[in-house]
């Protein structure tokens, strides 16, 4: 028996009993499950191990199933059922019996059961349902260790649907005097977070409160939920990023308990965490970057280089760097230790030097200039992680001059890889350096002959996809077009004169297009030799069905063309008895097409695979045969989700306790099954979001014999040489050591030789090395992967939408000042966050001559505020940023709506609202609410006694559609004059709130160029219009509908609560109350232009529970929030 078996055995008691002393040598002698693992450990073979556990499985199912096994017995069952499944072994017999456990016995016996329950169900399994009161009735225990083990179950398996069950009582949790609980309950609002946002919106103050609460685990609990937040939303947390740095600044300096160390070092992953967010909080805001400089500072001070630990920290350390607004002296010091990094010899390091390095060096291409040797070393890495990382590094640095050079090592390293995930990342970057980079058409169509063959199927479909669509479209240039296709035809009809070569079927498919579509190019190819060549194909036996559908296509689309009508009779009688429903489509098609040659020419024209073709959506030719029909007594089709409703039998789910009961008047009609809402119910099945679990079973073990030991303490091990090698190898010089002068000549010239022959290699690397890294250098034009390069892409396809100008970036102001422990974060500032500033004044003066910074003049600067990059909205370095003026400039609201245009008179109005202002221009806004639209309109006053030219106003919004949004301009506006832009707005994908930015440039009679930044909020009511239905179309509305979310929202304290609350949401929200009948009531409303959202609210247990449906994923959850937030504004 191996020491690690008797150490498992020793160790079980702790699991099965408290008293884990006094049972020890029983469990390791007599005990059912040691015996178990002590049998398993001594077999021989897989088919031994089958029938063993078998055996086992099925005893513990007889004893499960006997009505004299008791609690205690239970509990050593199901540990028993458990090393099972480990095992890979079904028990789905010992489920119910796990939830039973979970639900009564002692401390002990629950564990065990939720235990067995966290790793037997998934989020979907059906037999959760009979969790939900047990983690209810537990949450509200008095034991500690109840609450814990129902807050982690919950935490764990719990899907959408069940959320709103238990979060309330989660929510009290935060507020618990024990900080496990605090903790666990942060936890389990992270994880309802993922999988349901909407549903936790409304309690982000009590997130606040647990970033400041003083238990050190429970504010480490918090950031996960805030790193998560800030990802998606960055601007919305600007005010924290003081608050997070001095968070950071505790915990280098050493002020948590020592507890938090690992290996001296003070709570590494949560430095890892705080530098993540400080990250996102950093980029693009310069004066929440200044907060960071110092505690970054004394992290990379502090980081010795001496564990492994450090060296994550270091690194999270020079992304944030990176990221943040630059300063000089922090990029030096990150440089520094991302070339430590890449000269490191133990290759975890290497790795973290060349992933760092791939990170920065399109902020800073010169670092890969200074260590290109040490690049190229790592292309012949034995390591093939470290030789990914690189030609990953390479793909970031790729230019026009270099492509070609850079493409070739991918491909040699694609030859070579047999991993799966490699292949199909590295085709797909060949891919798009081809396509952007390409020198020339023969090298294009060449290389992504090498990418077709060596990805094969397990390429993305889009890469092939793309091509085509690259060939169809074509560029700016006929005659460009025209040779790439024909070099194409070339390349593709020389590839099928070879025999006995069996190419992927992806690449047969792109094969049989091209030839199909533009084989008529190349004048001496007859159609009847490529109609050949084709045929040939279609009878391989390793052609799939998919591709033979590819050929036929490609045959049909030639037979318009030629009169070789006797191989086209022996493919249709051949295949017009084919069990491929597909294939003897296309050749049903092909016969009636060449039967008659007008229609096959009006049909399969030439160069035609771009034209837009008019789509009968609506499938009115079928009209007459649709009424023929149902005048015949047919049944009206009815769509699949309503089919799925129909047959649906599921029972609703009721979260209360099962003592409580409905009223009386509900309980007839809430039992129904999911049918029309005017029924009045509110019952459904579940609709879990989450992925199915995976299939159980393996009947393979890891076999290691004859393996050789290759990974180590340091990483890869590389293979150590024979005793003649390295008798060799301590002959030869060291590289790069030269022979002293007058040193007598060895005996053998094999010292002499191995230099020469080491002398070539670093020749070899020194050319190879000028070829990979032309064009980074600083007398070159830069040429990296994500900047803009439109002058030097090789194919651009033909424009069809002009992209909307660049996002305007916003700035948001934040002073949190740093505080040195760990209870001084309590403050107001972070509980009660200040009022965000929403006027931004940006002025930029303009002088003759003057030229923007250059990145490097930006780095040489210590509080630089943004990069030179072309998407700036700077014209200079004297940029003022200042709060907006009011006093002097502000024009009577009167005058301004004086200029309303005559249509949007007497429409409902959100106000005028100033936006932004300086000394000679200010901007007013004002939404419209028109029934159809929402129209925001914009009032440009002047304020000063001179003219003012060259108006420009441009608007851009990532979450909003400007419909037609050109800039608008105005060549003069007279003093103290109006001008007025007006632009409707529509929501394309809904979202809680959206923010739309603008600029307005303009001259002064002096000469000189201001520019003005501003943003206008808007939110989801914004776009929300009563929808006016019948009871009768509201029903029938419901069941076409198919994405929806339930949730608990609170009453008002009325007489008619119901009746209140509806009217309440109906004034705030634009809504429509189509009906209330007794305790429930139906609700309707649009999404403009015409996204239909329907809510079915019914009042239990002093709630207001909402079911809200639409044909829009998001709307649903959009919807819930701002009725959230209107209620607890009321």
């Amino acid at each position: 028996m191996s020491d690690v078996v008797e150490k498992t055995l020793t160790a079980l008691p702790s699991l099965l009993s408290l008293d884990s002393q006094a049972v020890a040598g029983k469990l390791s002698v007599t005990s059912k499950l040691g015996n178990l693992i002590r049998n398993i450990t001594e077999l021989t073979s897989k088919h031994e191990e089958e029938k063993l556990i078998k055996k086992e499985l099925t005893a513990i199912k007889e004893q499960v199933s006997s009505p004299t096994t008791t609690l205690r017995q239970m509990k050593e069952i199901m540990v028993r059922t458990i090393y099972c499944e480990m095992l890979g072994y079904e028990a789905s017999f010992s489920y119910i019996h796990a939830i039973k456990l979970a639900q009564q016995g002692s401390v002990l016996e629950k564990r065990v059961g939720y235990l067995a329950v966290s790793l037997f169900l998934n989020e979907s399994h059906e037999l959760l349902l009979l969790l939900v009161n047990t983690v209810l009735k537990d949450l509200q225990s008095t034991n500690l260790i109840e609450v814990c083990m129902a807050l982690t179950v919950a935490s764990q398996i719990f899907p959408k649907d069940m959320i709103p069950a238990v979060l309330p009582l989660v929510e009290d949790k935060l507020t618990h005097s024990k900080e496990i609980i605090r903790r666990k309950a942060v936890l389990a609002l992270y994880k309802f977070y993922l999988i349901a946002p909407n549903q936790v919106q409304h309690i982000h103050d009590k997130f606040r409160k647990a970033l400041c609460d003083k238990d050190p685990g429970v504010m480490t609990a918090s950031l996960h939920i805030y790193l998560q937040m800030i990802k998606e939303s960055p601007d919305g947390y600007r005010d924290l990023t003081g608050s997070f740095a001095a968070i950071l600044k505790q915990v280098v300096g050493g002020k948590l308990p020592v507890d938090f160390n690992y290996h001296s070092v003070p709570a590494p992953w949560l430095q890892i965490q705080l530098l993540r967010i400080l990250a996102l909080l950093g980029k693009d805001n310069q004066s929440g970057s200044e907060l960071m400089y110092d505690v970054l500072d004394e992290s990379l001070q502090r980081a010795e280089m001496n564990h492994n630990i450090t060296y994550a920290i270091l690194y999270e350390c020079v992304r944030t760097v990176y990221t943040i607004n630059p300063k000089s002296d922090l990029l030096e010091k990150a440089a520094k230790c991302i070339g430590k990094f890449v000269l490191s010899p133990k290759i975890n390091l290497k790795y973290l030097g060349l992933k760092a390095l791939t990170y920065v060096v399109q902020q800073d291409p010169n670092l890969a200039l200074q260590h290109q040797m040490t690049i190229i070393e790592c292309l012949d890495h034995p390591d093939p992680i470290i030789k990914r990382e690189t030609l990953e590094l390479l793909y970031r640095i790729t230019n026009a001059q270099n492509v070609t050079v850079i493409v070739e090592k991918m491909l040699d390293f694609l030859r070579q890889s047999k991993d799966e995930y490699t292949t199909i990342d590295l085709v797909g970057k060949v891919a798009e350096l081809s396509e952007k980079y390409a020198p020339d058409n023969g090298w294009f169509i060449q290389t992504m002959n090498t990418v077709f063959s060596l990805g094969g199927d397990m390429m993305q479909p889009d890469i092939p996809n793309n091509f085509l669509r690259l060939l169809a479209e074509g560029f700016d240039n006929e005659d460009e077009d025209r040779q790439l296709r024909l070099y194409a035809v070339d390349s593709y009809h020389s590839l099928l004169e070879k025999d006995d070569v069996q190419f992927p079927q992806r690449f047969l498919q792109v094969i049989s297009w091209v030839l199909g579509e533009y084989s008529y190019l190349k004048s001496d190819l007859m159609p009847e030799v490529v109609l050949d060549k084709l045929v040939t194909l279609l009878d391989q036996v390793w052609v799939t069905s998919e591709t033979k559908s590819w050929v036929m296509a490609a045959i049909t689309k030639l037979s318009s063309g030629t009169t070789c009508t006797k191989t086209v009779s022996e493919v249709v009688l051949k295949f017009s008895t084919s069990l491929d429903t597909v294939l003897r489509q296309f050749t049903f098609e092909l016969k009636h097409l060449s039967e008659d040659r007008d229609l096959s020419v009006r049909v399969l024209p030439l160069d035609a695979s771009c034209e837009d073709i008019e789509v009968d959506t609506s499938l009115s030719f079928l009209d007459d045969f649709v009424s023929e029909a149902l005048a015949r007594g047919a049944a009206p089709y009815k769509p699949h989700h309503q089919r799925q409703e129909e047959l649906s039998q599921e029972k609703a789910l009721n979260f209360e306790p099962y003592g409580l009961s409905l009223p009386v008047s509900l309980s007839s009609s809430s039992i129904t099954g999911r049918q029309s809402p005017t029924g009045l119910s509110l019952s459904s099945g579940l609709s879990g979001n989450s992925a199915e679990r995976a299939q159980k079973g393996g009947t393979n073990t890891l076999k290691l014999e004859g393996v050789k030991k290759v990974w180590g303490r340091e990483g890869y091990l590389p293979q150590k040489e024979g005793p003649d090698e390295g008798a060799a190898q301590a002959l030869s010089s060291p590289a790069g050591v030269f022979p002293q002068p007058g040193a007598p000549v060895g005996l053998t010239s094999q010292p002499d030789l191995t230099f020469v022959a080491e002398q070539e290699q670093e020749q070899e690397r020194q050319q190879l090395a000028s070829s990979l890294f032309v064009g980074l250098g600083s007398q070159h034009n830069l040429c990296l992967m994500g900047k803009s390069e439109s002058s030097l892409q090789r194919f651009r396809r033909k424009n069809k939408l002009q992209e909307t100008p660049g996002v305007i970036e916003r700035l948001s102001d934040s002073s949190l000042p740093s505080q040195s422990t760990m209870d001084s974060l309590l403050d107001n500032n972070i509980l009660e966050p200040s009022a965000r500033v929403q006027e931004l004044r940006q002025i930029t003066t303009v002088q003759p001559g003057t030229n923007s910074p250059t990145l490097k003049d930006c780095r040489a600067i210590d509080n630089a505020s943004h990069e030179g990059s072309p998407s700036s909205l700077f014209l200079g370095s004297n940029m003022v940023v200042v709060q907006p003026s009011t006093e002097g400039n502000e024009l009577p609201v009167s005058r301004l709506m004086s200029h309303l245009p005559a249509e949007l008179s007497g429409l409902a109005s959100s106000g005028m609202e100033m936006v932004c202002s300086d000394e000679s221009l200010s901007l007013w806004a004002n939404k419209i609410y028109k029934q159809d639209s929402l129209v925001l309109v914009v009032f440009i006053g002047s304020s000063t006694f001179s003219s003012i030219t060259e108006i420009a106003l441009q608007l851009a919004a990532e979450e909003l559609k400007v419909c037609e949004c050109p800039p608008h301009r105005f060549a003069v506006l007279k003093a103290h004059g109006v001008a007025v832009c007006q632009q409707c707005m529509l929501m394309e994908k809904p979202c809680a709130q959206a923010v739309l930015a603008g600029t307005v440039s303009y001259h002064t009679e002096a000469g000189q160029s201001y520019e003005l930044r501003f943003s206008v909020s808007f939110t989801l009511s914004d776009f929300i219009r009563p929808l006016m239905l019948s009871t009768e179309d509201y029903g029938k509305l419901w069941l076409s509908l198919t994405h929806d979310v339930k949730q608990n929202l609170k009453l008002l304290s009325d007489e008619d609560p119901l009746l209140a609350t509806l009217n309440a949401l109906k004034e705030k929200l634009q809504l429509h109350v189509v009906d209330v009948i007794g305790k429930e009531g139906i609700v309707a409303c649009q999404l403009l232009p015409s996204t239909p959202c329907l809510l079915h609210c019914r009042v239990h247990a002093g709630k207001m529970a909402v079911w809200l449906r639409s044909p829009s994923p998001h709307l649903p959850d959009c919807l819930l929030y701002l009725c959230q937030r209107a209620i607890q504004e009321l």
